[in-house]
């Protein structure tokens, strides 16, 4: 039986084969072999059967989110790539005497979580070949036969246009960390979406990565919100896959002249408040022994219903809201909760809407994003500027805004870095920029050197020279 080091040097040797024969391809080649990596997944047929197999392989989420997510995702992000030079002559700044060359940066370790078994994969193996680069796929355990079908599918799209199969390759049954580990070390950079052990694990290896954050996003509503239109976007985004998605609402704020009215629009769009007993129960039931249940998480509300032992009306809910008042750090509410369970706080004005963020943050989630449901621009600006997070979207379903929409100007990705605040290397969405290099050829231009006047005059002026 061949060593995981054996295993892994033979898929390397491949993928630089598979770089090898691609080299020399012009933009409008590779733009072919990503727009064929997007039709694996988006042709309705097979969207479909992965969505179903990943439900069935991992037991997270529901079928028709997935199949949403494997073609909404996998169409914006090709609406993306398909409007950006990555090869070659990628750009000229002629007053600066510049221009810049893209290349590629090698065979790409692209892991991959459980909660995206087949757009994940997807989404990284179109930003590794738009860069000209090969990638190998390492899946999670709970997702491989699904990770493994859509690798399959990839691979016969790129056959069919003539193209190497080995750009896009997976790691062989049994995936393990001693094969993903070995993976990391051999590859010339390693993307990691999934555990945060993972992003360490990556950034540890002694390849350059790119690790993500945790989510746990809190969203707030004002007084002067669309209390309806929130609700429904809260709802929609809160159910969408129930909730596996790391931009799934995890708390929400509410300001207390706002509260009654926003609580009786929640609950109109399918939101179930638990009494403070039925809090209890959901409580015991979402974690054992500190961490979160996998029986219960990402299940359908008559599912979380029947096994919280909520009351009358609650299997018919959409989510399942629990009252928390102020935020507390020890309660395990304040975390990442996986489910379609909603933690609700009260806030008396926005100074304590940000004291209250900052608090859910500091236990889960900081640098990841946060959301907000008003009409007063400078709420929203406040917490842009106060609140340590990457992103904040305003009036959006935060599951379906975050990782890029075709209504705000993130770019479509399933993966948020999350900055140093969340332990990242980058403060963007995952995109094509993150999988080249670029070589900057550097032309004289007239002498730009300002005066010594000009630059310290003012220091001068203040305390002499």
């Amino acid at each position: 039986m061949p060593t995981e080091k054996e295993i892994i040097n033979a898929l390397v040797l491949k993928a630089r084969a598979a770089m090898d024969a691609f080299a020399g391809a012009g933009q409008a080649r590779v733009d072919e072999a990503v727009t064929a990596l997007a039709w694996s997944i988006y042709e309705p047929g097979r969207a479909r059967e992965l969505a179903e197999l990943a439900v069935r392989d991992t037991g997270l989420g529901n079928v028709e989110s997935k199949i949403t997510k494997n073609r909404r995702k996998t169409f914006g992000c090709l609406r993306d790539l398909m409007r950006v030079k990555t090869i070659g002559l990628i750009e000229e700044i002629p007053e600066k005497g510049l221009v810049k060359y893209g290349k590629p940066v090698g065979v790409v370790a692209a892991v991959t979580p459980s909660t995206n078994p087949a757009a994940t994969p997807v989404n990284k193996a179109m930003f590794a070949v738009k860069g000209g680069n090969a990638v190998i796929i390492a899946p999670s355990p709970a997702g491989l036969e699904t990770t493994t079908a859509t690798v399959k599918y990839m691979r016969e799209e790129l056959e069919k246009i003539g193209l190497p199969a080995d750009l896009v390759q997976v790691l062989p049954a049994p995936v393990n960390k001693a094969l993903t580990r070995e993976l990391m070390e051999v590859a010339d950079l390693v993307v990691v979406t999934g555990s945060q052990n993972n992003v360490r694990g990556a950034y540890s290896s002694g390849t350059p990565a790119i690790g993500v954050g945790a989510g746990n996003v809190p969203v707030v509503i004002d007084e002067t919100a669309d209390f309806k239109a929130a609700a429904e976007k809260i709802c929609a985004s809160k159910i969408f896959d129930n909730a596996t998605s790391c931009s799934s609402e995890n708390s929400l704020i509410i300001l207390d002249s706002a509260y009654d009215r926003a609580m009786d629009a929640l609950k109109n769009a399918g939101g179930y408040l638990c009494s403070a007993e039925e809090k209890e129960a959901v409580r015991n039931s979402l974690w054992v022994d500190g961490h979160l249940n996998r029986r219960v998480i990402a299940k359908d509300a008559p599912v979380l219903a029947e096994v919280f032992g909520l009351g009358k009306g609650a299997a018919e809910s959409k989510f399942f809201m629990v009252e928390e008042g102020d935020v507390d750090p020890k309660s395990k509410f304040t975390d990442e909760k996986l489910s379609l369970v909603l933690a609700v706080y009260r806030a008396k004005d926005m100074d304590e809407v940000v004291r209250q963020l900052n608090s859910i943050l500091a236990v889960c989630g900081r640098g990841h994003s946060v959301g907000i449901h008003t009409e007063t621009p400078e709420h929203a600006a406040r917490l842009a500027e106060e609140i340590d997070v990457v992103r904040v979207l305003v009036n959006q379903a935060h599951t379906f805004g975050n990782g890029g929409s075709f209504d705000n100007g993130l770019n479509f990705t399933l993966s948020m870095g999350c900055g140093t605040w969340g332990g990242n290397s980058i403060t963007e969405n995952l995109n094509y920029k993150n999988f080249i290099n670029i070589t900057h050829l550097a032309k004289t231009i007239p002498e730009d050197k300002p005066t010594e006047e000009e630059m310290f005059g003012g220091h001068w002026a203040k305390t002499g020279r």
